[in-house]
């Protein structure tokens, strides 16, 4: 019995996360319920895009790097599991429904590989081709569906695709084209049944209806810049499903110092909310009350929250230099923010706005926290 008790302490995994440290290639291990920093995970390559998406145990993170490194870590643990170079220029990834699959959106070469999640082992391989050249588009916009499903964009090609990975070996892959010049992200609703396609190169955003894909691709918010110039774009803005409170879809105007509110039932918009610089990511609250904000250079030091009841910004924040990104605790009682060029994660109540907390990072930048593994899209 003595033996038995003389082990390392237990603990779950349901109030850690990452912080990433671009300029190092490390991530942070922290817990959100004490605020702090547990372990430093290096060797991670080049982390100056990175995303991550977890396990369902929400032990295990998937760390994407820019440099093609798919790095699987242990956070229990602080060290690295598994890691796998897929590719040249990859930008993120998910995991399927049944947690077997991880699969990595990749810049260069184009396409998308699929990978067991224990091991990494490669099980299939997508190259985007398109047209009669044979030409790869760069993959965007990757989201988990039900049913082993993974849906993404091409940029170049204007086209969507859905993989049915039931057999990753032998997947089969639905192509709808002729969606939209220049998708660059892509959303797909809480309850999986929408994947929505954000357009850079016209006004508007592609939506496919997952429960109905026969229907094809339908376009919403046709125009919605129509007779007014459009702003110079210092940073392409994000679409994710953190940007669904409620009923209501709140993203991101390309080119305008506004955000969008769309009625998921209808998919018409219903507002406009005017903010104070071109929105980058557009973030609600797990309780969906608020919407939060950052910007694009030369406004990325600051952020806004938006109250969703009333359709107002109700505060203006200054976490530091160059704001990055925003992650809410599980059940949103405070905000993690990055401000990469202070070399510090900022944490605030989200009902006071006090700080609460800060964190020393080296360049930080993406704030991923294990809630997410229960959650589809994440």
């Amino acid at each position: 019995m003595l033996s038995g008790c003389a082990g390392p302490a237990l603990r779950g995994t349901g109030d850690l996360g990452v912080v990433i440290e671009r300029a190092s290639g490390s991530v942070q291990i922290v817990d959100t319920t004490r605020m702090m920093t547990l372990a430093t995970v290096q060797g991670l390559g080049d982390l100056s895009h990175a995303s991550v998406v977890y396990g369902r145990d929400g032990r295990h993170a998937y760390v994407f790097g820019r440099d093609g490194g798919l790095s699987k870590v242990d956070l229990l643990k602080g060290v690295i599991a598994h890691r796998v170079m897929q590719a040249g220029n990859s930008i993120g990834g998910a995991v399927s429904q049944d947690g077997s699959l991880v699969a990595a959106q990749n810049y260069a070469p184009g396409g998308v590989k699929v990978f067991r999640a224990d091991t990494l082992e490669l099980l299939a391989d997508v190259p985007s081709t398109y047209g009669p050249n044979g030409e790869r588009a760069k993959v965007v916009g990757l989201a988990d569906a039900p049913g082993n499903r993974f849906v993404w964009s091409l940029f170049d090609a204007g086209e969507i695709w859905v993989g049915d990975f039931s057999n990753p070996r032998e997947p089969r892959i639905e192509k709808y084209k002729n969606i939209g010049r220049e998708p660059y992200d892509g959303l797909i609703t809480p309850n999986g049944r929408y994947y929505l396609a954000g357009l850079f190169g016209e006004d508007g955003l592609a939506l496919l209806d997952l429960w109905h894909p026969e229907r094809g691709v339908r376009r919403i918010l046709d125009g919605y810049g129509k007779g007014q110039e459009k702003l110079p774009v210092f940073k392409m803005p994000h679409l994710r499903g953190w940007a669904v409170a409620g009923r209501y879809a709140y993203l991101p105007a390309i080119g305008r110092h506004e955000v969008l509110v769309v009625d998921t039932e209808t998919w018409a918009e219903v507002a406009r909310v005017a903010v104070a610089s071109q929105p980058v990511f557009v973030m609600a609250r797990p309780d969906g009350r608020q919407v939060w904000v950052n910007f694009a250079f030369p406004d990325n030091s600051q952020v806004q929250v938006i109250d969703t009841e009333t359709r107002q910004v109700i505060k203006r924040l200054e976490p530091g230099k160059t704001v990055l990104h925003m992650e809410f605790s599980p059940r949103g009682e405070s905000v993690w923010i990055s401000a990469r060029d202070d070399n510090r994660v900022v944490v605030y109540d989200t009902t006071s706005f006090a700080r609460r907390a800060e964190l020393a990072a080296q360049a930080p930048s993406g704030i991923f926290f294990t809630a997410r593994a229960a959650r589809i899209g994440f």
